[in-house]
């Protein structure tokens, strides 16, 4: 005979230091997901407008032509991690 409910309590999870530390981090990550992803939405809107200076200028000098791969780079990065923000 089986002491099993028929009925599953899965609104119990499992209790322990090793819950407690993934349930504190996945606050943390829950609380920083919306300001990061505030903060990357509007850096990529921002961030192509830094862009044309440098075009204006050209892209000859080696400096310039760096310094606008390392935005392009930050700015898809932005892309990324702030295309979900303010989506129901």
């Amino acid at each position: 005979m089986s002491n099993h409910s028929p009925l599953p309590n899965e609104s119990i999870g499992p209790s322990g230091p090793e819950s407690d530390r993934r349930s504190g981090t996945s606050r943390l990550v829950r609380s920083l997901k919306g300001p990061a992803q505030f903060l990357s939405f509007w850096v990529a809107i921002a961030l192509p407008f830094v862009h044309l200076p440098l075009l204006a200028q050209g892209l000859g000098d080696i400096g310039v032509t760096t310094a606008f791969f390392a935005l392009l780079a930050i700015n898809v990065l932005a892309l990324y991690v702030g295309h979900g923000y303010n989506q129901e």
